[in-house]
């Protein structure tokens, strides 16, 4: 069978109770797997043939399956589309392919076969059907992505000489808890040095997210229908930040206020996956990742009732002072739990794992992955503002903001935005009015494939801004259209979201769980991924005269042919074309008002600029 993989349109699929300017929306894009695809993919080849038993519970750090089980790198390794696993990482099957971008931007209508996960060739030639192998997973529709809808379905197909049969299936639903399903092995076919499995997510588009997880597999002789208990200790979740708020901030801001900034305890859940009690042996330590120093360590015990149930467990955040560099130096903590006697048949794979503090040049709420986008529903003459509150413990210098974008449809690459940083927004903290620091205005959109996956709009002129409260803030002007600008949204934060809307000329404090994915980069200079910045000197351009009537000049040094574009207030394409040095634009066709003209070189896009059309 071969497996098309499917584009996904989004609309608005939720509004809860209260939530009549914001929505959240399923993701268009996912960076990260984007990111790994560039890597080489050659791995994914035949490999010696696989024997019982079969486990996989998908623990590693790799955003891929392991190559040395799984033949395809269509599923999605993590463990932040899930809710309450089986034990730590799932593979996710949804509506974006191995590049984590659509296939087609065309339609949104038909019902597609999505992503697969196959395995590499198990040899079952020396089993018969009287040796009782059996398949088991779990699975889990929705998790923390949107739900299928009742048309979209997960299957299991079983090969079968050259074709594949469907042995399983079960439709979309709202359902969250993991369930677990049992399938014999019995069709004299199977029986050979080549059989293979595969799960397949079929999408119905009708702006549906389509999201499943699936843990926990096992395929083993000597089973049964019955067979079902899971005799696993194990993690199912990474350990929390030592950081009472932020997930990452600049290392000289921490120590700033050290005890104000770290959590009291640092936890983790463990989940007793046997029918009886056990008492669970667990301990973590914390190094410097550079140095390898010992920051801190522990051990601990508990009794964790039986009938998997999860338990958490905690140790005092460690206080030793950190070896560092320059004040402006990157700075990792590695924090490590680990289990130190397992049960006796306990898979060792989700015995450990592992989560990194990071203190960068940027302030954030988020862990670095969307699960979600967030976007507002705009008034038709009053520009939408989002605007995130953050805290100084000194005074420090701003150089921009890093926005993660989520992929809308139409694309949002010709919406305009700007920047607004505020010292306080009337209404809130007890403020009677909106204090701006600083305002850049004429940004565009853009999905970046850069590290941490977040694009950097750079100031033209860093602010500094003093200790205590401030807001950054993406604002939309009037006029641009029924919905904003879709943001990533980090639904796997659970403490306040610290973000603030402003749709109807009053800011509104934000109803929706998750960190809007916007962070401000401080410090020392840095070169920005907007379009502007990634120019080189003899590709800078000017325009005149402005306001303009029927003929736009374009002055440029480089002697070459470039492209422009000329969207309108509301962010719609008007006109395009190729030009040369100096060369004239007529725009006497264009109605009279405001517009944005931007110019790519060789394929990287120039600052827009605005001119008034008269």
């Amino acid at each position: 069978m071969r497996v098309v993989v499917c584009y996904i349109a989004f609309l608005f699929l939720f509004i809860g109770p209260g939530f009549a300017q914001e929505h959240t929306a399923p993701l268009g894009y996912n960076p990260v797997i984007k990111e790994a695809a560039k890597k080489d993919i050659s791995r994914f080849s035949k490999k010696t043939a696989l024997s019982l038993p079969f486990f996989e519970d998908f623990t590693n750090y790799d955003v891929f399956p392991d190559n040395t089980k799984w033949i395809d790198h269509e599923a999605y390794v993590n463990n932040t589309m899930c809710v309450n696993p089986v034990s730590r990482g799932v593979a996710t099957l949804d509506a974006l392919n191995q590049y984590g971008t659509p296939y087609d931007s065309f339609y949104n209508t038909v019902q597609i076969y999505c992503d697969s996960l196959t395995t590499q060739w198990i040899d079952l030639s020396t089993y018969t059907p009287a040796d009782s192998i059996y398949l088991s997973f779990f699975f889990q529709p929705g998790g923390n992505g949107f739900y299928p809808l009742t048309a979209d379905s997960l299957m299991l197909f079983f090969k079968h000489g050259s074709d594949w049969v469907r042995v399983w299936s079960d439709t979309g639903s709202t359902v969250q808890p993991f369930r677990q399903v049992m399938i014999p092995v019995s069709d004299t076919a199977y029986f050979n040095d080549s059989f293979q499995f595969r799960f397949v997510n079929l999408a119905a588009f009708q702006y549906s997210g389509s999201t499943w997880n699936i843990d926990y597999i096992r395929m083993n002789s000597g089973r049964n229908l019955f067979d079902t208990a899971v005799n696993d200790v194990t993690y199912t979740s990474d350990p929390t930040n030592i950081l009472n708020d932020y997930t990452a901030m600049p290392y000289r801001q921490f120590l700033a206020n050290k005890s104000g900034e770290l959590i009291s305890q640092m936890s983790d859940s463990i989940r007793n996956n046997y029918d009886l009690p056990n008492t669970i042996n667990y301990g973590y330590i914390a190094r410097e990742l550079s140095s390898g120093t010992v920051l801190g360590s522990g051990t601990g015990s508990t009794g964790i009732a039986g009938g998997g149930s999860v338990a958490q467990v905690s140790f005092p955040t460690y206080t030793t002072s950190t070896p560092i560099g320059g004040i402006n130096d990157r700075v990792v903590f590695e924090n490590k739990f680990y289990l130190q006697s397992p049960g006796p048949s306990d898979p060792r794979s989700n015995d450990t794992c592992i989560r990194d503090q990071v203190f960068d040049n940027y302030l954030s709420y988020d862990d670095g992955t969307a699960e979600m986008s967030y976007y507002l529903n705009l008034s038709a003459t009053l520009p939408g503002k989002v605007s995130i509150e953050y805290h100084l413990n000194q005074s420090d210098t701003l150089r921009g903001l890093a926005i993660y974008f989520g992929r809308q449809v139409p694309l949002a690459l010709s919406k305009p935005f700007s920047i607004i940083i505020y010292k306080s927004l009337a209404g809130v903290n007890g403020a009677y009015f909106d204090t701006v620091l600083r305002e850049q205005d004429f940004y565009f959109a853009n999905y970046a494939d850069t590290i941490n996956h977040f694009y950097f709009y750079r100031l033209d002129t860093p602010v500094v801004i003093p200790r205590g409260i401030f807001y950054a803030c993406s604002m939309q002007p009037a006029y641009s259209g029924s919905d904003s600008l879709y943001y990533g949204l980090d639904v796997n934060r659970h403490n306040g979201n610290h973000a603030y809307y402003n749709v109807l000329n009053s800011w509104v404090s934000s109803s929706v769980q998750g960190a809007i994915m916007i962070r401000p980069v401080l410090g020392q200079y840095m070169r920005g991924t907007d379009v502007g910045s990634l120019l080189k000197n003899d590709d800078q351009w000017t325009m005149w005269p402005n306001p303009a009537r029927d003929i736009l000049h374009v002055d440029y040094s480089a002697n070459k042919k470039v492209t422009y574009e000329i969207v309108n207030i509301q962010g719609s394409k008007v006109m395009s074309g190729n030009i040369n040095a100096e060369q004239n634009i007529n725009i006497a066709a264009l109605a009279s008002g405001m517009y944005f003209i931007r110019l790519s070189f060789n394929g990287v896009s120039g600052t827009s600029q605005k001119f008034v059309k008269q």
